[in-house]
């Protein structure tokens, strides 16, 4: 342990005055969890910090927020016995020792007053009881009954007690401890992992909200897959997401198999996330293959087919989103966006790339056109190197491509020249099918590059549609 640099973290204005608090109002306080476990890890400046107060948390927090310099908000939950000061950009937040006990329907502890010792064992993991003292008699004192350092030094996740007591007590730490593991490259220890699986069906009283938080956290670190095998290990994964459990296997028919698709789409999430931060452009990743399931057919003739799948994943993306009770708004569209649009670029890739496929490429994609081309170049899996340097090419092509036309067509976001108020009032009618029918020449006529995005060509081609429907020019 660094004692110089602890020394440095706790002698800063937010400890000094949790310790000339705690000794003016006679209560022993305790630093502990996410804090001291991420000072071993040397995981940067913490934001939030836990308070341990042997007496009123409340009390505790009242009387720090006075100490500290400048203005402190003080928030209190008298309900759960807990208040929070906020001091510049940091949250800390005070809790009295406290044991708790658990109903069978609930995750909502039955609370009592609590030693220290009592607040540690209901602690989800060995290396979040891990505590520092900040009293004038064991200031910076490690207390750590558990062995939760040795377990960060070993990259493992332990419950402080019987796992089937602690995953069953609050199931939502079945979820933390997959998390955790995803986040830290830990292993979580054989008993443990063993009794997920077993608690299972407990994950049925956790609120979606809350499992929504932990996935997203899951899906946000550095490597996702190894959260959703784990989920998948320990089944929490047919609880959570069976579309994408359903993509898992490889079918073979008269010598013909197709990929496993639950594989190739953890792969393709891992892959996206070297580019982006972006979450829902991962979730795009995530599930972009989830119409395969659904669509899968053997063609004699052709083999393995998923005809379509874009389109029903498209389709299946909100039922998911609602029962995840993730965002229905704008970031579901955006998803559904990625998911139908998925396939374009490679299928210009794959072909000729002509200038009216880029176009309508860069028109139907707008401002997220940059979203979708690295969604298809995560969506490159080959292990054959001669096939992944062609698909880069390929899509190295269309890039340059998608300059070139953009520079020269202004199609992204693009509005064709000539509106169906100019129509109307060129042709004195009101709204109709005719309208309608000629907008749509005009915009396929541009995109096709049968004319130019310009007005006067688009006018031309107005007035010729317009007499092919029978319409003729107001004087």
């Amino acid at each position: 342990m660094n004692l110089k640099k602890l020394k440095e973290i706790l002698n800063t204005p937010i400890f000094k005055a949790i310790n000339k608090s705690a000794e003016e109002i006679g209560v022993e306080a305790y630093v502990i969890g996410g804090f001291v476990r991420d000072f071993y890890l040397k995981r940067g400046n913490a934001k939030d910090i836990d308070v341990v107060a042997i007496g009123s948390g409340i009390e505790l927090a009242k009387k720090v927020a006075d100490n500290l310099p400048g203005k402190n908000k003080v928030q209190v939950f008298k309900n759960f016995g807990t208040a929070m000061v906020k001091h510049n950009d940091i949250d800390i937040e005070f809790v009295g020792a406290r044991k708790e006990s658990y109903r069978t329907d609930s995750r909502k502890p039955i609370v009592e007053d609590g030693t220290l010792e009592d607040d540690q064992n209901r602690r989800d993991f060995t290396i979040n009881a891990l505590a520092f003292g900040l009293n004038d008699n064991n200031f910076g004192e490690l207390l750590d009954p558990f062995e939760g350092l040795e377990d960060l030094e070993n990259k493992i996740i332990r419950t402080p007690l019987d796992p089937d007591i602690t995953y069953s007590d609050d199931p939502l730490r079945m979820m933390r401890a997959i998390r955790f593991a995803t986040q830290l490259d830990f292993e979580i220890e054989k008993e443990s992992l063993d009794s997920i699986t077993k608690n299972r069906d407990r994950i049925s009283i956790i609120s979606k909200e809350r499992i929504s938080v932990e996935l997203n956290k899951i899906i946000l670190s550095e490597k996702p897959s190894k959260g959703f095998i784990l989920l998948h290990k320990t089944k929490l994964l047919n609880k959570i997401l069976p579309e994408l459990l359903l993509l898992q296997g490889i079918e073979e028919v008269e010598g013909q198999t197709h990929k496993d698709n639950f594989y190739h789409s953890l792969e393709v999430l891992d892959n996206i996330c070297r580019e982006t931060d972006n979450l829902w452009l991962r979730w795009s990743a995530l599930l972009h293959d989830i119409g395969k399931a659904p669509t899968k057919r053997f063609d004699k003739k052709i083999g393995w087919t998923f005809h379509g799948h874009e389109f029903k994943g498209m389709k299946m993306v909100p039922k998911v989103f609602k029962r995840l009770k993730l965002p229905l708004g704008p970031d579901l569209k955006f998803v559904q966006k990625m998911i139908m649009m998925s396939s374009r670029p490679i299928i210009i890739a794959d072909d000729i790339v002509s200038d009216s496929a880029v176009r309508r490429l860069l028109f139907d994609a707008g401002d997220d056109i940059e979203s979708l081309m690295t969604l298809c170049e995560a969506d490159i899996t080959t292990k054959n190197p001669r096939k992944m340097k062609k698909y880069k090419g390929n899509f190295q092509l269309v890039r340059i491509k998608m300059k070139e036309v953009e520079e020269r067509d202004k199609v992204r976001n693009w509005q064709p020249p000539i509106t169906g108020e100019m129509i109307m009032e060129t042709f004195n009618i009101t709204p109709s099918r005719e309208v309608g029918d000629i907008k749509l020449a005009i915009r396929e006529a541009i995109l096709d590059g049968d004319i130019s995005n310009d007005y006067d060509e688009a006018f031309a081609l107005m007035i010729k549609k317009g007499a092919e429907l029978g319409l003729t020019p107001a004087k």
